[in-house]
């Protein structure tokens, strides 16, 4: 009996020890990790609060650590209502001052916050002079500029719905309704990293017991608020780039895409996509009912048209099927497999020729030739079947099906890019690199680290080369690339003093119009770039994206340094 009580009294001593055990680690817990969050809502109790950073979130950095959002401090008029003494007064001189409605303010001056509204210097020593209680000018933190840069990439924020962002969630980092969480792009894919929780700055008003300012105190700024644990994410786009792509394309590419790699590592320099948004004012776009305002068109499949040529060639050329100096016959409109752009047709013409002349009549021959199966290997093999950007993981587009070349009646279309072929702007400028290369496959790469307090605490490593083709093809499709700017169909493509090698493309898409598109690198010698030009509703690949090409090419070789590679 007394056995039985002994084991008894040991069990009970355990359960109280484990009991006791899990009281000191949750009050641990609180004390330590909560201790911030219980204190924050304790001073939220007896203050009124007005954060500076209206989006407390980390930054999202080009390779040179320029911030893309366009983030900036500003000075905007801050409101504490509990300060403020005369409203009607207030209401009339910020309305007067500020050049805005009455009723605007007024509905604003009714619970703390920021007024949207711009204050010049000028305006700032108006308000200043009135002396208005309640009334500040302060420099605030704004997430977005007035023209940010790769809005496609970097993405927009909107509010929390939990029905549509519940993967969100963070465990112990439960999100409120209506906060502001990322939406597309790096913003949503690094929503966890980026996200934060605790304003850089807040103007705070001290309260007492009876929800009264303290006397004395007014308004307070606090700066220099403890970490939160937000992540700044460090991309490989360039800056400058980016900004001489989106410049050119704002007056040249109405709708469509372009994309710059950098040759020696992979590196996706600049990804940018037309129409364009911005991400202040994603309601009135999506009003708009512009088309495809919010769609990366340069991570969207098209149809390649004669750039699937360069594919096709490679195989051909790895296979001993033809040599740049293989003769064909192109009899124009009335060829039996696939009419000619040129209605009389080239006649005579070697394969080089018909590459930089972008004849398809010969190219049909040629994927007949091949046949569907080796010319869908060449296509994994050259990795067009690689959608995903290193750092930027999204679902593939299972629309892309090299197997569709399989089917009946597809094959002559398929060599020169039409029918069942699908490519996206960044699949197609990775071929280009690799030519660049003399065979050399790098996956292409968007999101180099992320970072933490100045210091990489992830780090996505460039991709492994790999070769795809022989060196002896790649030098060949470069001759055949070279002979397309210097006297083909891409001669507006042409790069004076740095020369140029690519290829045109018009991709008849039916109602929607021509796709032309134009890729290449530069210089011809010791490539450095690979760039993609796809204008939606083109006359011509070589009418439209070449001159696009060039333009681009011509600022980036006169403007840019060369990438510093780390």
């Amino acid at each position: 009996m007394e056995r039985v009580r002994y084991r008894r009294l040991q069990w009970l001593f355990a359960v109280v020890l484990a009991a006791l055990a899990l009281l000191t680690w949750r009050l641990g817990e609180i004390q330590i990790e909560e201790h911030a969050l219980y204190a924050a809502a304790k001073l939220s109790q007896n203050t009124v609060e007005v954060s500076l950073e209206p989006m407390p979130r980390g930054r999202i950095l080009d390779r040179n650590l320029y911030d893309l959002t366009g983030r900036h401090t500003a000075f905007r008029v801050v409101i504490v209502p509990p300060l403020v003494q005369d409203h009607d007064l207030v209401v009339r001189g910020l309305a007067e001052i500020l050049a805005v409605d009455e009723a605007e303010v007024r509905s604003r001056l009714d619970k703390a916050g920021i007024l949207p509204y711009p204050v010049s210097r000028a305006q700032k020593v108006q308000i200043l002079d009135y002396g208005w209680a309640g009334v500040a000018v302060l420099p605030v933190t704004l997430r977005y500029g007035p023209e940010p840069l790769a809005v496609h990439t970097v993405g927009h924020l909107g509010p929390y719905l939990p029905a549509h962002d519940g993967d969100l969630a963070v465990e112990g980092a439960a999100y409120e309704t209506g906060a502001l969480v990322g939406k597309a792009g790096i913003e949503r894919m690094y929503e966890a990293e980026l996200r934060g929780f605790h304003p850089g700055a807040v103007a705070r008003v001290y309260l007492d017991a009876r929800g009264k300012p303290l006397p004395g105190l007014g308004l307070v700024v606090e700066t220099g608020k403890a970490d939160d644990g937000r992540r700044d994410v460090r991309l490989t786009l360039d800056y400058h780039i980016q900004k001489i792509v989106e410049e050119i394309m704002d007056r040249e590419v109405p709708s469509g895409a372009v994309v710059v790699l950098d040759i020696a590592t992979g590196d996706v320099l600049a990804l940018a996509s037309r129409p364009s948004y911005h991400p202040l004012k994603v309601g009135a776009y999506l009003d708009s009912g512009v088309k495809d305002v919010f769609v990366n068109q340069a991570l969207g499949l098209f149809q390649p048209g004669s750039i699937f040529k360069i594919a096709v060639a490679a195989a051909a050329l790895e296979e001993g099927l033809v040599t740049p100096d293989s003769t064909f016959f192109c009899s124009g409109y009335r060829d039996r497999l696939v009419s000619c752009w040129l209605p009389e047709g080239h006649g005579e013409i070697t394969f080089s020729q018909a590459f930089a002349e972008s004849c398809n009549p010969v190219f049909a021959r040629v994927a007949l030739t091949l046949g569907s199966e080796r010319l869908i290997a060449y296509a994994e093999r050259l990795r067009l079947d690689q959608q995903a950007l290193i750092g930027f993981d999204s679902a593939p587009d299972d629309r892309q099906d090299f197997g569709l070349i399989a089917r009946p009646f597809n094959l002559a279309n398929a060599g020169v890019g039409q029918g069942s072929v699908l490519l996206t702007p960044v699949q197609i400028t990775a071929l280009v690199a690799a030519i660049g290369r003399e065979g050399v496959h790098i996956p292409p790469r968007l999101v180099s680290e992320v970072r933490h307090r100045n210091r990489a605490v992830t780090t996505f490593e460039a991709g492994r080369p790999e070769r795809i083709m022989s060196a002896a093809t790649a030098r060949a499709l470069a001759e055949m690339m070279a002979l397309v700017t210097a006297e083909g169909q891409g001669i507006k493509a042409e790069v004076p003093g740095w020369g140029s090698a690519g290829k045109t493309s018009t991709a008849q898409t039916g109602g929607e119009g021509n796709h032309a598109w134009f890729s290449g690198y530069v210089p011809v010698a010791e490539p450095r770039y690979a760039i993609t030009v796809l204008v939606r509703g083109g006359a011509s690949g070589g009418e439209t994206a070449a001159p696009v090409f060039r333009a681009i090419a011509e600022r980036i070789m006169a403007e840019v340094p060369p990438p510093c590679l780390e």
